[in-house]
């Protein structure tokens, strides 16, 4: 791994983790179980802070299978290593997302181990569509899936794009 990936990786992993830790530590301990603080009153009720906990998949989905996700982010963590050990150089977007996705994952895997549950606090809801209650490490995760998905789109057009004919070629 080259000097620059190395970097890359563990500044951002360092850095969610220590976004993501320290907001959950904050939660932990400035709030009870289901309380809700307006953080910007004109959002309510589209975003405040509810402390939940969440023992199951990102988002609160399958509540029941905590140690099940927890040995799958575990295994999930060590393939998207992998891939990051293996992404090229010049592949700057693409190490971004995975650490993106490895920081959000180690982030609730800490909750987990801790305490049985990960610390959930941000509450999006639009009124009588969703509610949902998540936490940095979630965010983080989605935010590095989107840039890789967006990144393999760019590629892919890119590719697309090379292959395509010309059109300008004087045809005789």
């Amino acid at each position: 791994m080259t000097r620059r990936k190395f970097i890359i990786l563990v500044g951002l992993v360092g850095l969610i983790l220590l976004i993501d830790q320290l907001s959950k530590n904050w939660v932990l301990a400035n709030m009870q179980l289901g309380q809700t603080i307006l953080v910007v009153p004109a959002l309510h009720p589209f975003f405040q802070f509810t402390f939940s906990t969440n023992t199951g998949a990102a988002f609160g989905l399958l509540p029941m299978a905590g140690d099940v996700f927890m040995v799958a982010a575990m295994l999930i963590s060590v393939v998207i290593f992998y891939f990051y050990w293996h992404t090229p150089d010049e592949a700057v977007s693409q190490q971004v997302g995975l650490a993106l996705i490895l920081g959000g994952a180690i982030g609730n895997i800490i909750d987990r181990v801790q305490h049985g549950f990960v610390v959930d606090f941000f509450h999006l809801m639009i009124p009588g569509v969703v509610s949902n209650i998540s936490n940095f490490a979630d965010h983080f995760i989605v935010a590095g899936a989107a840039l890789l998905l967006i990144d393999t789109l760019r590629r892919d057009l890119r590719r697309k794009a090379q292959a395509a004919p010309s059109e300008a070629a004087p045809t005789d």
